[in-house]
């Protein structure tokens, strides 16, 4: 098989705005390395919300910002070996209660303004295109819920599927 064949070789859709997400994240945490703050930008939006929610299970706190309960178990053992949170055991023998430590609360103020100053500039950014990012993202999730991703790429890999080899 040729490079040429290989489907995943082409540019696709998504890698450019993963890149493009991927640079903006790696310039964020270049400020935050200018301002001696170690914690990585995909870590503040759960340290925000324990800082305005106070205490949660590891659940509530995936819950809170919308990712797996894997993927925030994950983040808070990165966060407790850095020291900006400490988990107890909670109600019940299978969940562990997340709250912020006095390291973490001493950094949410650069954090809470540094995340306003980042959906300000994302804002300016958005505006300066030709058409606007959040309003494409919105038209295409409204495009989704009346007919859903799954059921298009099921349709075309039906389609796939059937053509002669």
């Amino acid at each position: 098989m040729t490079l040429e064949s290989d489907p995943a070789a082409d540019e696709g859709y998504w890698r450019p705005l993963r890149r493009l997400q991927e640079a903006m994240e790696t310039e964020l945490a270049r400020l935050y390395a200018e301002r001696g703050v170690t914690v990585r930008p995909r870590h503040t939006m759960p340290l925000i919300r324990l800082g305005r929610r106070g205490p949660m299970t590891i659940r509530e706190l995936a819950s809170a910002v919308d990712v797996t309960h894997s993927a925030m178990s994950q983040t808070v053992a990165v966060l407790r070996r850095e020291g900006l949170v400490d988990t107890r055991p909670g109600s019940d023998a299978r969940t562990k209660v997340v709250e912020l430590t006095d390291a973490a609360r001493e950094l949410l103020p650069f954090l809470e303004a540094e995340w306003r100053a980042t959906e300000e500039a994302i804002a300016e950014l958005d505006a300066e295109l030709p058409y606007s990012l959040a309003r494409a993202v919105s038209d295409m999730e409204r495009a989704l819920r009346a007919r859903s991703f799954r059921d298009r790429v099921a349709e075309r890999l039906a389609r796939i599927e059937q053509r002669p080899s």
